[in-house]
């Protein structure tokens, strides 16, 4: 029996270290396997591979193994030594099980950057902010000040997340309970350093979208087309409507809030990340997809 096999039955365990429930991580390894085998197929026949093909080790785990803890490092973000342990297999192996899995699973959620690519008839409104997370700070010469954010007094890395709430589906939810917003993780930009301002890493992102969908950002994004809260002026005060206008905007806005605090529930999203800074962008490309195939 495999560990996945295993942890199956406990769902509430399952979720809890993976992130998704048992029945919506079984399509994965289904979606996974075919991209699986032609990157292999590709690296076993690169020219000038010393060895033949299925020379080498063998890995002990299988393919929805490797996916699990592939998942549970996301969820929980613990050391390779504790998911060796956890796994049965030597912590300096742990890499080369997840590593190669890692690009793959970006390529079956396809979470873009810049072209946000959903239908105009289902997408209701477009929301943008921005996340930080804490990083190792950068040695000398590459960028200790340019990652320090003066914001969250550390040196950290910056996305922008574009989060959608798609329009219901017509009808009562079954039961009678109403049906709750269909929230959408649509894009996440490259990373940017710390310092970076929410308005001129909209700026350089260039985000594209169907036209006719309104966007909203919070007063960060001041001086963008998008539909921000009025600021309150210096020795001012704001009309009655004014604030009204706040209200209104802010109960939707805090969509966008909602979705990144979801994808936060991926601890390798939400502490100091520890990798190396090249990936950063593709796990969190790959925590989106994980928070819309949970959630959306």
């Amino acid at each position: 029996m495999t560990h996945a096999d295993r942890l199956k039955k406990s769902p509430c365990s399952f979720r809890a270290l993976a992130g998704l429930t048992p029945d919506k991580f079984d399509a994965l390894p289904a979606e996974l396997a075919p991209r699986y085998e032609q990157a292999e197929a590709r690296r076993l026949g690169r020219p000038g591979r010393a060895r033949k093909p299925g020379a080498g080790r063998k890995f002990r785990l299988d393919l929805g193994d490797r996916l699990l803890m592939l998942l549970v490092c996301y969820r929980t973000y613990v050391t390779h030594q504790f998911l060796g342990f956890l796994f049965g297999v030597d912590d300096a192996t742990v890499g080369r099980n997840i590593n190669p899995l890692q690009p793959l699973l970006a390529g079956i959620f396809r979470i873009p950057e810049r072209r946000v690519e959903l239908n105009e008839d289902e997408v209701r409104e477009l929301f943008f902010d921005c996340t930080e997370q804490a990083v190792h700070r950068p040695g000398p010469g590459r960028g200790q000040r340019a990652f320090y954010s003066g914001k969250k007094k550390r040196h950290t890395a910056k996305h922008q997340v574009v989060v959608v709430i798609r329009r219901k589906r017509p009808g009562p939810h079954p039961g009678g309970v109403p049906r709750p917003r269909r929230l959408r993780v649509a894009a996440v930009s490259p990373m940017f350093p710390g310092k970076v301002h929410d308005k001129k890493a909209y700026d350089r992102t260039r985000v594209t979208a169907p036209p006719g969908v309104p966007r909203s950002g919070d007063t960060a994004y001041k001086g963008t087309p998008l539909r921000t809260p009025h600021k309150k002026p210096p020795k001012g005060t704001l009309t009655r409507r004014q604030k009204r206008a706040n209200r209104r905007l802010s109960r939707r806005r805090v969509a966008a809030e909602h979705a990144i605090g979801k994808m936060k529930i991926w601890r390798v999203a939400a502490d100091r990340f520890r990798n190396p800074p090249r990936r950063h962008t593709l796990v969190l490309k790959n925590v989106a997809g994980l928070h819309n195939r949970m959630f959306a």
